[in-house]
């Protein structure tokens, strides 16, 4: 039997485990190892994303904005759900969620996050790049010296 634990971040293994190892895939997906479709950058899916929400939004300016920004706690709220439900931390409802949902709630949050800053920041991608180089620099030593 192979060790789930790898993958069960509540260390269960076995028949007990929610999780399972993802199978490989057989061929080329739609979607590539970056998460994205070929050709299609992922900042590009997130412009998309924001114009659908601006064209089909309730609310507009800065009550759209706080909104839009509310939203990214409402996706966390999930994760956490998630997580007691994966862990089973509701007695009245036991198991109800796997590590699969937890990491699909995950996933949400980050496009939550990526939407919020692009109705934030027309230039979202340079914005959140250089903001990911300066945490790589600082956390990582990759800033290279002259």
């Amino acid at each position: 039997m192979a060790d789930d634990t790898a993958h069960d971040p509540a260390g269960r293994t076995g028949a007990d485990s929610a999780v399972r190892a993802p199978a490989e895939p057989a061929g080329r997906t739609a979607v590539d190892a970056a998460g994205e479709a070929p050709g299609q950058d992922v900042w590009d899916t997130i412009e998309g994303l924001h114009t659908w929400l601006d064209a089909n939004r309730a609310h507009g300016g800065r009550e759209g904005l706080l909104l839009r920004v509310l939203k990214l706690s409402e996706e966390v709220g999930e994760v956490a759900q998630a997580v007691i439900g994966a862990t089973g931390q509701n007695p009245r409802k036991g198991v109800s969620h796997t590590w699969d949902d937890v990491r699909s709630e995950l996933c949400d949050v980050v496009i939550t996050a990526m939407v919020a800053l692009r109705t934030l920041a027309p230039d979202a991608r340079e914005v959140f790049a250089a903001h990911l180089a300066s945490v790589s620099d600082r956390s990582l030593g990759t800033a290279s010296t002259p």
